[in-house]
């Protein structure tokens, strides 16, 4: 692995995660250190969800550990994981449809203490994505795929996280929304949160991400730096569509 500046904020090491007796992790190890963009990338069914919902508190892995900031978070529920930094944006956006845009960013703030900086947040997600302050009393399930895909990655940072995890960001959106999401994730990054990125948009994540981790039937069959993922055969005629 190539040398990295700064520390590391996640690790997963030999996590083994099973749906009932479905084996779906066989030994995931990757971490995410300060300032990067990490992506995992393979195909439907991979474990890439599973390896977040193992993060995430949702699915619990039955061997190998995961630290966050040092601190073991193997075991501990859901919302104590949002509570010590890790917010997720979700596959699918699931959003709250029948609330306004400002109401899903107020509930990405619920579990914080300290409401002081909430207009500062709001005002940076606004900043980050100006289509939602023009659409801030829309009802979020009338918008289109890209500006709720928005909606979500901003709730997501209400929680004013220290590592924020994307899943599919760019699923079923028009290329012109895919290149602003990506254009955004690289920005919310240079901001300071660290990023591990989900995505079936192989170069669009290899594009944007420092390193990445190639993940295969829940295994990494291929880890290094972005650039080199994409340049090795396997990853080209596998994920990137070349011949």
């Amino acid at each position: 692995m190539a040398e990295q500046s700064g520390n590391v904020v996640l690790s997963l090491e030999d996590v083994h995660t099973y749906y009932g007796s479905i084996h779906a992790l066989k030994g995931v190890s990757l971490e995410v250190r300060e300032g990067e963009i990490v992506t995992l990338i393979g195909a439907n069914g991979a474990g890439k969800s599973t390896t977040l919902r193992s993060i995430n508190g949702l699915n619990h892995p039955r061997e190998g550990a995961i630290r966050f900031q040092g601190r073991e978070i193997t075991k501990d529920p859901a919302h104590a994981i949002v509570k010590s930094g890790i917010a997720q944006s979700p596959e699918g956006r699931r959003l709250f449809p029948r609330m306004s845009v400002l109401e899903n960013l107020e509930m990405g703030a619920f579990q914080r203490e300290d409401r002081t900086t909430f207009k500062e947040d709001v005002d940076r997600v606004f900043e980050l994505f100006p289509r939602l302050a023009e659409r801030r009393n829309q009802k979020a399930g009338t918008m289109s795929g890209g500006e709720q895909q928005m909606c979500a990655i901003g709730r997501a940072l209400m929680a004013r996280p220290k590592l924020l995890l994307l899943d599919e960001p760019s699923m079923g959106l028009a290329p012109i929304f895919v290149e602003k999401i990506f254009e955004i994730v690289r920005e919310i990054n240079a901001q300071g949160t660290p990023i591990l990125l989900v995505e079936q948009n192989a170069l669009m994540a290899l594009d944007a991400a420092s390193r990445g981790y190639v993940l295969e039937t829940g295994r990494i069959a291929l880890e290094g730096p972005a650039k080199d993922l994409r340049e090795n055969e396997q990853v080209r005629k596998t994920y990137l569509g070349e011949g």
